[in-house]
């Protein structure tokens, strides 16, 4: 009933053959080796474990997100604190080498735990105006960060650092190891061994 309606020219059908006898003969696909489904096996369970870690600190409150950047702090050999309840000036974590402060780097932090709202330049142009010659800054945020706000964090003349749920989600998984018994009690997690 198709050709009722239309037909191909003979130029166009030799055409076609032409294009068909072109090409290779598909190949029968080998089954991929144990090594090969192994790799894979182990990239799709770090890629779920990632994803759960990240859905456990997105269930964290704003309290234990700041408490859970100082302990990974601790667990990348700084002397971390939380800054406590009430007006921080922008600064809700204070690491250094030496827990006083008086030995560079001194790390600030600002920590924003609002998974559906991202930073903007405005927000990240207020952290900076917090940092002095000798800090370097950490914007911690779970919402992640407009492309401004990373320009802004670009051309920052205080080394700055713009840290979202994957980049944490990383950190954690690197460290973790190292991480105190506070910080494990806010994100329990359990090391599988491939």
């Amino acid at each position: 009933s198709t050709l009722t309606l239309f037909r191909i020219s003979d130029e166009s059908w030799a055409d076609i053959e032409a294009a068909h006898k072109s090409k290779p003969s598909a190949t029968i696909n080998e089954e991929p080796s144990d090594e090969e489904v192994g790799e894979e096996s182990k990239r799709s369970l770090q890629e779920n474990a990632r994803e759960r870690v990240k859905d456990k600190v997105v269930g964290l409150d704003d309290q234990e997100m700041e408490e859970l950047l100082a302990g990974l702090l601790r667990a990348m050999g700084f002397n971390a604190t939380v800054s406590p309840v009430g007006p921080d000036r922008g600064v809700d974590v204070i690491a250094s080498p030496d827990g006083l402060g008086l030995q560079e780097p001194r790390i600030k932090a600002e920590v924003k735990h609002r998974k559906n709202t991202s930073i903007g330049s405005q927000d990240v142009r207020s952290f900076i105006s917090v940092l002095r010659q000798g800090d370097r800054g950490i914007y911690l945020s779970t919402g992640g960060f407009t492309r401004e706000a990373r320009y802004e964090a670009e051309r920052s003349n205080i080394p700055l650092t713009l840290l979202d749920l994957d980049g944490l989600a990383r950190l954690i998984e690197t460290h973790y190891d190292n991480f105190d018994t506070e910080a494990r009690t806010l994100l329990p997690l359990i090391k599988v061994l491939w």
